[in-house]
């Protein structure tokens, strides 16, 4: 029987019925030992496959561990490249996060509070009990800090997804042409009506639309863009669009009703593309990433344009907002662990950030609302595919998948009731559009 990891950097391992201890380094891996891990975690998802459908306590099928475990292998498929580095075969690295999810199953019932606490009570509960297996990845060099934050992210990600069942209701992927080179935004100023925007080959800026029955052909708009666009709606017959300028600067344009008007430069030096949401008439607050990677945040009144502030955090995206309801501004963002994050404006004062989990994003998100308090986030996943997640008022699900083939960050908007419109740049470059009716 292995001693795991009692004497590091020693290791004591069976030779020829012998104890004998085997000198280690950090990532050094004995083939011997390599062998023992693989044995031993094989034999945890026979004993976990065996046992899923024992007990009062485990309420849940061996289908519900494949479907999370299928969401795992899409969304924290850097899990398993980061692991391979230290020489853990994908099948050891597979069969310890299937050891996890089928714990938090059996055990999710014991705890209460919130996402959070059940996440830190049920990953204090699994050091206790699974020792062995945390002491396997000990044993490969992967440090101990870092052994903890992905177990508690799995713990965490099984957490969101328990009960979730796969989305239904949704459209095909529909192919509606044109060749951008970024990602699209979209906007609607009433009931059955979308404005489509994207960056197109001369880099201006280039627009389609729904008018209820048909699309139009795309017109282009000019301007040279150095980013996605953003575009919201603050009235009937209104559309404000915004993008980077070649100076870096934030550049504006809109639709009065009648005619576009001419760009304008509102200044500022961002570093990805914008994002604009608006909660009121003739009002519209428009965010960006700054040159220290936090959020920055520009508004309009109705009379003038404030200066830049500086909202904080650390963001490797674009951020996207969206308004559910007056003086109310929700803000997404990839972080620096690639997980969503979310920071919100409640009408006197902005939140800290907060980590919404759920795995790696590989785009920008993009956000909608349906009803008060109620969110809808989208974003690109690990494998391309369109990824979605919904706030009910009251918890966040976790990420579901639309399928799809993104080669962008996607645009999300809702024109009424249940009703999302969402778009991306597929493999094609053209753009690409699903709904919910």
């Amino acid at each position: 029987m292995i001693s795991y990891y009692r004497n590091w950097p020693y290791l004591q391992v069976p030779i020829y019925g012998q104890p004998y201890v085997y000198p280690m380094s950090p990532g050094y891996v004995c083939p011997f030992y390599d062998n023992m891990a693989t044995d031993y975690l094989n034999s945890l998802y026979e004993e976990d496959n065996g046992e899923l459908e024992d007990g009062d306590m485990m309420r849940q099928r061996p289908q519900d561990v494949n479907r999370i475990m299928a969401l795992i292998n899409q969304q924290f498929n850097n899990y398993y490249t980061e692991l391979q580095r230290y020489r853990i075969q994908r099948v050891v690295t597979r069969n310890i996060f299937r050891n996890v999810v089928t714990y938090v199953l059996r055990n999710e019932n014991k705890y209460t509070g919130n996402i959070e606490q059940r996440t830190n009570a049920i990953f204090n509960a699994y050091q206790r009990d699974n020792a062995p297996t945390l002491a396997i990845l000990r044993g490969f060099g992967v440090p101990s800090d870092r052994i903890n934050q992905i177990i508690r992210a799995i713990i965490r990600f099984t957490l969101e997804n328990i009960g979730e069942q796969p989305i239904s209701g949704w459209s095909q992927w529909e192919d509606l042409g044109g060749v951008l080179t970024s990602g699209p935004a979209v906007a609607s100023w009433q009931a059955n009506r979308l404005d489509v925007f994207g960056r197109g080959q001369n880099n201006a800026l280039w627009h389609k639309w729904w008018d209820g029955s048909r699309w139009s052909d795309w017109e282009d708009l000019g301007g040279v863009l150095t980013s996605a666009p953003a575009a919201v709606s603050w009235g009937p017959n209104r559309i404000d669009v915004f993008g980077r300028g070649q100076n870096n600067a934030l550049w504006h344009k809109w639709w009065n009703g009648s005619s576009w008007s001419q760009w304008e430069d509102l200044g500022g030096v961002l570093t990805s593309d914008p994002a604009v949401a608006s909660w009121q008439a003739n009002r519209l607050d428009v965010f960006g990433r700054g040159q220290n990677n936090a959020l920055w945040h520009k508004w309009w009144d109705g009379s003038r344009w404030s200066d830049w502030e500086d909202l904080g955090g650390v963001l490797t995206s674009a951020p996207a907002a969206v308004s559910w309801g007056p003086n109310r501004i929700d803000v997404f963002g990839r972080g620096q662990n690639n997980s969503l994050w979310h920071k919100w404006w409640n009408g006197s004062s902005w939140s800290q950030w907060e980590d919404l989990g759920g795995g790696a994003i590989s785009s920008a998100p993009a956000a909608a609302s349906t009803a008060p308090n109620r969110l809808e986030v989208f974003a690109r996943g690990g494998n391309n595919q369109l990824l979605f997640r919904t706030w009910d008022g009251t918890r966040w699900s976790g990420w579901q998948s639309l399928g799809g083939e993104l080669t962008s960050q996607p645009a999300a908007v809702s024109w009424g009731g249940n009703r999302l419109d969402v778009f991306a740049k597929g493999q094609n470059n053209h753009l690409w559009h699903i709904w919910r009716p």
